[in-house]
């Protein structure tokens, strides 16, 4: 490649920019972690077509709420959801990065990656960020998807090394995994329809704000509810805020 003053095309774009752009790909810093907003909590659940996904909406900076309307939750495709725990600004960057790594596939390939592809593609960014991550700016995102070979939603969680796992029925990441696995518990079935596991997904979140306080609940007030988003063979789908306040006001009503 020297030689010829070239540079070989590959089908990994971060791969690709480390070679001629290396600036432009996010770099490690000295900044305190204690300094930078951290983001949390997601969950996701499998429904009977499709899998859903649905993120709270604060970010903390150590003992302060640092925004209460961040957004957690996004689009990777067409049929892929992404969410982020973690330092928030890294974690964006992050979410950005890999949009553009399976646009660049795509366009290179000329088909798209399967979601086993597209997982590995996160872990290998997630396993980028381990130099920031033992600084205590980790980022751990969360991918759910619908795989349009097995027919079926999948979700896959990450460790800060990148390492993948695949997850049955639900799981949840950040500071009120733990509370929002112990609502899904009780709240999820295999069998249950697309609205269902939205509701289930939402009473996961408002049970974690309860006891988490990094966790910011339904805010009925100031009209911020989760972002909630769900993929099925139909692709992905966001539901309006005025959707998710709606099944909202449902699952409080049932408290």
């Amino acid at each position: 490649m020297e030689n010829s003053g070239t540079v070989e095309l590959t089908s990994s774009f971060s791969h690709y920019a480390a070679r001629v752009a290396p600036e432009s790909l996010p770099k490690p810093t000295d900044t305190g972690a204690e300094l930078a907003p951290h983001g949390t909590t997601i969950v996701a659940a499998a429904f009977t077509n499709g899998v859903v996904m649905a993120g709270d909406r604060r970010a903390t900076m150590g003992n302060i709420i640092a925004q209460r309307d961040i957004e957690k939750v996004f689009t990777a495709d067409e049929y892929t959801i992404i969410g982020i725990a973690g330092v928030a600004g890294i974690a964006i960057e992050l979410v950005r990065l890999f949009q553009v790594e399976l646009q660049h596939y795509e366009k290179v390939e000329g088909l798209p990656l399967s979601l086993d592809g597209k997982a590995n593609r996160l872990g290998a960014l997630v396993r980028s960020n381990l130099s920031q991550a033992m600084a205590g700016l980790a980022v751990i995102p969360m991918l759910a998807g619908w795989d349009l070979q097995r027919q079926q939603g999948r979700i896959f969680s990450y460790d800060a090394t990148g390492g993948r796992y695949e997850e049955t029925g639900f799981h949840a990441i950040g500071s009120g995994a733990a509370f929002a696995r112990g609502s899904l518990k009780k709240t999820h079935r295999p069998e249950l329809g697309e609205e269902e596991a939205i509701a289930a997904a939402i009473r996961s979140l408002y049970d974690a704000a309860d006891d988490d306080s990094a966790t910011g609940g339904p805010d009925l007030a100031r009209k911020i509810f989760p972002v909630v988003m769900s993929a099925s063979h139909q692709g992905v789908r966001q539901l309006t805020s005025d959707q998710v306040a709606a099944i909202t006001t449902r699952v409080l009503e049932m408290l």
